[in-house]
């Protein structure tokens, strides 16, 4: 200890350890600015599909499927030829009673009789990803379905750009999606999203959104 104030009074030590304390508080400052930009400005891009089923029972789970096969076959008509997140949302709020007549109808013809509750919000979401696709984790726009109790594993996709397809099996994102969602963000902001095994400096910079959500320093939140 001694040693250690010692050092510290010798000015140039102590000009080395302040100068370092204050490169790491602005490094810092500057991560989560760049940080909290990206991810407000992703969030700010795309329109989710959440589909909550009522538990995670095998039932439960495949009901949340067919319910899903039925709403995406549905929006595919409605929001197909959307030029803007905005406009799938209006899309999307006049048809809301048709959401949900649709996945309790779904429901009723599968045997079973929960409540269905359709909202449009802003919502949190974990770190989530789509075939080669991945959403860093934040407060996103989404048109959420909630079956029964809705407290099961949950179902996603991104309405706009159009992500959702029919066949969803594959896991794959069709060629003509990714375009669409690297036209509706910035070239950097499209490579973090997009598995980039090749770039070291791009995964990274996913990993400070996911560290810097996780923590709640910052949100996309509206």
């Amino acid at each position: 200890m001694k040693k250690f104030l010692k050092l510290m009074n010798h000015s140039k030590v102590k000009m080395v350890i302040i100068l370092t304390f204050l490169f790491f508080v602005y490094t810092t400052i500057c991560a989560i600015s760049y940080a909290n930009n990206v991810s407000t400005d992703i969030a700010d891009s795309v329109f989710r599909l959440h589909v909550i089923a009522n538990s995670d029972s095998d039932v439960d789970q495949n009901l949340k499927y067919t319910v899903r096969d039925k709403l995406l076959e549905y929006m595919n008509t409605l929001c197909v030829d959307c030029i803007s997140k905005e406009e799938a949302i209006s899309i999307a709020n006049q048809h809301i009673e048709d959401f949900k007549q649709i996945a309790l109808s779904t429901i009723k013809d599968e045997g079973f009789n929960y409540s269905v509750n359709v909202r449009i919000g802003n919502f949190e979401f974990p770190t989530k990803h789509y075939g080669d696709i991945s959403l860093p984790s934040g407060y996103y726009d989404a048109l959420r379905v909630e079956i029964g109790e809705a407290k099961g594993q949950n179902w996603w996709c991104v309405m706009f750009p159009p992500l959702c397809f029919t066949d969803v099996s594959s896991g794959i994102v069709p060629e003509e999606s990714k375009e669409d969602l690297e036209d509706a963000l910035t070239d950097e902001e499209f490579s973090i999203v997009s598995d980039n095994d090749s770039n070291f400096g791009f995964q990274l910079k996913f990993k400070i959104l996911e560290i810097l959500n996780n923590t709640g320093l910052i949100t996309a939140k509206k």
